[in-house]
């Protein structure tokens, strides 16, 4: 199957929006307790401190209101598989409008003002409903996906720029995040030469090569869901996660350096 042929998995339409306002919640909840010191604290984002970190998790996850306020677009444009690859072209606009955010108001302000307006539109709203996205027009189902891939890499950075600050993870919304980013592999990487295990959440084949029919794989790549999303988003490299013993690769072909990040 090809990699514009490829269909995503199903995911639990219900669950899904549950996993992205909990795992809302819990930023908000964190960020509400931050000090100005932490606020201003740097993180891996550039030159991005702890508050513009804060107020793009709003307009990533506000996103989803700004969409069902707007006319709905006439045809559908961007399946979900698509959409992790289509993120590097809109990284320079999403910057600076994180930044003018940022200034706009306070994060507790910007939080608060989010879920009441996600709450609202959503109560309603259906699941085929088309949306308009930087990357063209998606179905609201699809789109609270990726919701959960910018919640979650989003989380990870702010635990990563706070040591301690240990904001939970949704089991949900971790599990959809790294499944999506898996299938984004697979359709990078068409084939079935090699096996992906990220338990508990997603096995995937891909590379091209010899299809393995029986018995353990010759081509095994192995990790958790964080260290998978870390590499996946660039947080980590391919090389210092074998390092570090975060991933098991076996096999001439289950080198993924080359297919990694799969979003800028």
């Amino acid at each position: 199957m090809s990699p514009a042929k490829k269909r995503a998995r199903s995911y639990d339409s219900a669950k899904i929006r549950t996993a992205v306002l909990a795992q809302f919640a819990h930023v908000r909840e964190a960020v509400a307790g931050l000090t100005a010191d932490q606020l201003s604290a740097p993180t891996q984002l550039g030159d991005w401190t702890v508050r513009e970190l804060a107020a793009h998790v709003t307009m990533a996850v506000g996103a989803v209101a700004r969409g069902l306020e707007m006319p709905e677009p006439a045809t559908h444009e961007l399946p979900l598989l698509d959409w992790p690859s289509g993120t590097a072209t809109e990284s320079d606009a999403i910057a600076g409008g994180t930044r003018e955010l940022a200034a706009s108001a306070q994060p507790a302000e910007l939080f608060a003002r989010t879920t009441a307006r996600i709450e609202e539109a959503l109560a309603e709203a259906p699941d085929t409903r088309l949306i308009p996205t930087r990357f063209g027009a998606m179905t609201l189902a699809d789109f609270l996906v990726t919701r959960t891939v910018e919640l979650v890499v989003h989380t990870d950075d702010l635990n990563d720029a706070l040591p301690g600050l240990d904001v939970p993870y949704d089991r949900q919304a971790l599990a959809a995040c790294t499944r999506l980013l898996a299938d984004a592999l697979a359709v990078k990487a068409p084939g079935a030469s090699t096996e992906v295990r990220i338990p508990p959440f997603a096995v995937v084949q891909c590379v091209e090569g010899p299809r393995h029919t029986r018995g353990t794989p010759p081509n095994v790549v192995e990790t958790d869901p964080l260290t998978w999303i870390r590499l996946a988003t660039g947080r980590v490299g391919w090389g210092a996660a074998l390092d570090d013993a975060k991933v098991s690769a076996s096999g001439e072909r289950a080198d993924l350096s080359k297919l990694l990040p799969l979003m800028g």
